[in-house]
């Protein structure tokens, strides 16, 4: 079968073995970005929300820095959170460098402005009668911005959806502020980098594909909302 064909059947058997080096790369790799997308969502809904709403003097200049924040190259943001949580930075003292909260913090600070500026570009498209024609009614302030939301849901969930795939399949921030270390923070993309550089491509298509068939179902997931 070839090269190519031979690897991808290796693969195969490893996913359906439940082998442990994958089954532990895979669950690092869910967890710590799930936590940087939860946190991710709790910062940059209500800050693209407040920015799609409000009106004020140097709003255009905090939409620009935005704009820049979601290029912002993932080995700058792994540099930077590096100096802070290494030895000689001001938070070594708490040892969070080379953990998954190293991992989650630098993910996070990825995910959110890409969740924020999805954000604020669904609420710009959303018809700007909402809130004055909800207000005119009788509703509150909260009640009108909730009422917003929920015109605004797919949107939403397309930013959080867009924003968890930014940062699964984030490799420079994992393994500056990872480490790479096995059972521990070695994720996919990290792993499919390391196994394929010492030869071992059987095991990185393995991850591969596992990460393929979670964008899918993420994918499907987002699908099956925007159904209902």
């Amino acid at each position: 079968m070839g090269y190519l064909g031979d690897s991808l059947l290796t693969a195969v058997e490893l996913i359906l073995s439940f082998d442990r080096e994958v089954r532990m790369t895979v669950w690092t790799s869910l967890y710590t970005s799930s936590c940087a997308i939860v946190l991710a969502a709790l910062l940059g809904v209500p800050s693209g929300l407040w920015l799609g709403i409000s009106r004020f003097r140097g709003r255009r200049l905090l939409i620009t820095l935005l704009n820049t924040l979601m290029a912002l190259p993932t080995v700058v943001v792994g540099l930077l959170l590096f100096g802070l949580l290494s030895r000689q930075g001001p938070l070594g003292y708490f040892g969070l460098l080379f953990t998954p909260l190293a991992m989650i913090a630098g993910q996070t600070l990825l995910a959110t402005p890409i969740v924020a500026n999805l954000v604020l570009a669904a609420v710009t498209g959303a018809d700007e009668r909402i809130i004055n024609t909800a207000l005119t009614l009788g509703a509150s302030r909260l009640q009108a911005v909730i009422q917003l939301l929920r015109e605004v849901r797919f949107g939403v969930m397309a930013a959080v959806i867009v924003g968890f795939g930014r940062v699964i399949a984030e490799v420079g921030v994992a393994m500056m502020l990872g480490g790479n270390i096995r059972g521990s923070t070695r994720t996919m993309t990290t792993a499919i980098a390391l196994e394929t550089s010492k030869g071992e491509f059987a095991f990185g298509l393995a991850l591969g594909l596992v990460l393929l068939g979670v964008a899918l179902l993420v994918n499907l997931g987002l699908n099956l909302l925007q159904q209902r």
